[in-house]
């Protein structure tokens, strides 16, 4: 274990903090795996908002296999966002970025189909504003399903076909909506163990098994933050802490976590249902 990382105080910490995983992995060997309160490695846990992680990955992919660039704009794929100025604007980063000019919603059970999502006034200048929210991700999907079409994928076979069955990845739910697709920003559900083989893509720079599946320029802007929020990138959070300031991780709520820091050459899964957890006191305990 690198010097000055204390697992046992991450564990109290998270302890405290309704636990229900912790699985610290450093240079590809294990060094903490605990369950709690009726967690187990073979139990599927809810990544909730987690589940944004996968979403900026798959548009690198994507750029890779010529199907989108990250600064095309929605109206290119969605002729009914050419009618209006704002709307005509916005660009596929923006919607990941979370910078689109949507205002706050479509959260838990509140996601909308794609139908309603893209329906959505906007708010604010695009990428002037940083508002959290789920319905940029489901405009998102609405794109990526119509690109997908000749290919008869969804945005989630796609997920699977290009990314989770590649990197032997098994997701164990994902939740549906009312018309039978499954949402992007939130739904799915996975073990600590298959959350990890994810952070292990990202600490590779998109390598599995020293063959890139995923070109690491196109997978570097999913960790740049944009000026409206220079510590959120593409569906990941940056730099939680000052220090090591490589820091990039998913979060779901209720405590929901993946930490990838490729200083330590470490990945952590946390997954807990505690309000009062913080990314912040947790890394600080486990980095010193």
């Amino acid at each position: 274990m690198p010097a000055g990382m204390d697992a046992d105080a991450a564990l109290a910490y998270a302890e405290r903090h309704a636990l229900h995983a912790l699985l610290i992995e450093v240079g590809g060997a294990t060094v903490l795996e605990h369950y709690a309160n009726g967690y187990d490695a073979a139990k599927p846990h809810a990544l909730y908002s987690g589940t944004k992680s996968f979403w900026g990955v798959t548009a690198a992919a994507a750029h890779d296999d010529g199907l989108l660039d990250l600064d095309e704009r929605v109206a290119q794929t969605i002729p009914e966002w050419t009618a209006d100025e704002r709307h005509a604007r916005v660009t596929l980063r923006e919607l990941l970025a979370l910078t689109s000019g949507i205002g706050f919603g479509g959260l838990g059970a509140a996601v909308p189909l794609y139908e309603k999502a893209i329906a959505t006034p906007i708010k604010d200048e695009p990428g002037e504003r940083f508002t959290y929210g789920g319905i940029p991700l489901q405009v998102f999907g609405a794109v990526l399903a119509r690109k997908l079409e000749p290919r008869g994928l969804t945005p989630h076979a796609y997920l699977r076909e290009r990314l989770l069955d590649p990197i032997g990845l098994h997701v164990g739910a994902w939740r549906s909506l009312k018309d039978g697709t499954q949402p992007l920003p939130t739904g799915a559900f996975l073990t600590a163990r298959e959350w990890l083989k994810f952070g292990r893509l990202v600490l590779a720079r998109g390598a599995w098994q020293e063959k890139p599946l995923v070109r690491e320029a196109s997978l570097a802007p999913c960790f740049e933050g944009s000026s409206a929020n220079p510590r959120y990138g593409l569906g990941w959070w940056l730099r939680p802490i000052a220090t090591p300031p490589d820091i990039v991780h998913a979060s779901g709520s209720g405590g929901q976590a993946m930490y990838v820091i490729p200083s330590a050459a470490a990945i952590v899964v946390k997954f807990g249902q505690s309000a009062s957890y913080k990314h912040d006191a947790f890394l600080k305990r486990l980095l010193g």
